[in-house]
């Protein structure tokens, strides 16, 4: 049954899984048995062949959607500038994937600030048909809802793309007494969530608190909030990241089901819960 929303982890595949996704000769194959999307971080560092992409869309439905970020040469070394080359590249690479693709992830680092707004816009406007990107900046001031953040927020609504919720509230709530939490709190930015109400599918980026249960009053704001954008039509994305991501796929199930007390008729996931949590395997 199709589910009204999309949900997706940063990656497809993880030792932990093994044996949690139902049986499929691929692991992404697997993975498209249980969630619709994905986050599609590993062309950040390298850009896939036209012949992965070509098998990757015999693996995935229709209704499936691919997130893939835009490569780092182009957002965090180049900043945008001089990079239409290299962008058409990308996307000419990705073609085989055209029907089945969300919008792009443009992440764009903290050096990229207001005064490169210009080039933010000259980017997004030579995207061809059908490509369509979504924004996530780290730059602290488009967070402080002065005159930068409605420059941004302008530009996108005029644009129809949404700006990224890259939420990492939980992640640092926890002590960091094991090593994944001190890695993914040492990576991740730590920004206030900043939601931009427009006409493109809202994009969530959830990064969890590593005691599974500890995260039920972080995800509550975000259960309202994307069970009244399906209510009023929308079809939002919703990627929920670990520490380790290992226990990614017991995080989006206790979403899901919180979800479900929302949404009347939202489907299950096909994940056995007994067997999807942490530390079980």
């Amino acid at each position: 049954m199709r589910q009204p929303y999309f949900l997706g982890c940063p990656q497809w595949q993880h030792p932990a899984w093994n044996g949690l996704l139902p049986a499929e000769p691929t692991p992404l194959a697997r993975y498209s048995r249980v969630f619709n999307s994905v986050e599609g971080n590993t062309s950040f560092y390298a850009m896939p062949s036209y012949r992965q992409c070509e098998q990757w869309r015999g693996q995935v439905s229709e209704d499936f959607r691919f997130l893939f970020k835009f490569p780092r040469q182009i957002t965090h070394d180049c900043l945008l500038r001089g990079v239409g080359e290299q962008a058409r590249g990308f996307l000419e690479v990705l073609a085989p994937l055209a029907d089945v693709l969300g919008p792009m992830l443009l992440q764009l680092p903290a050096a990229f600030g207001p005064e490169r707004l210009g080039d933010l816009w000259r980017f997004v406007e030579m995207l061809p048909a059908p490509f369509g990107c979504t924004v996530e900046v780290r730059h602290p001031d488009f967070f402080t809802k002065g005159e930068a953040e409605k420059a941004l927020n302008r530009g996108l609504r005029e644009r129809q793309i949404a700006r990224v919720c890259f939420d990492s509230r939980a992640l640092f709530a926890a002590s960091a007494e094991d090593a994944a939490t001190r890695e993914a709190q040492r990576k991740k930015p730590r920004l206030p969530v900043h939601v931009l109400p427009g006409d493109a599918s809202p994009v969530i980026r959830y990064v969890g608190h590593p005691e599974l249960q500890a995260n039920r009053s972080f995800l509550a704001p975000w259960v309202d909030r994307v069970a009244g954008w399906i209510a009023a039509g929308e079809r939002p994305y919703v990627f929920i990241h670990m520490p380790d991501n290992g226990d990614a796929l017991s995080l989006a199930l206790l979403w899901h089901e919180l979800l479900q007390g929302r949404v009347e008729g939202l489907p299950d996931l096909p994940i056995d819960p007994m067997q999807a949590q942490p530390g079980l395997f």
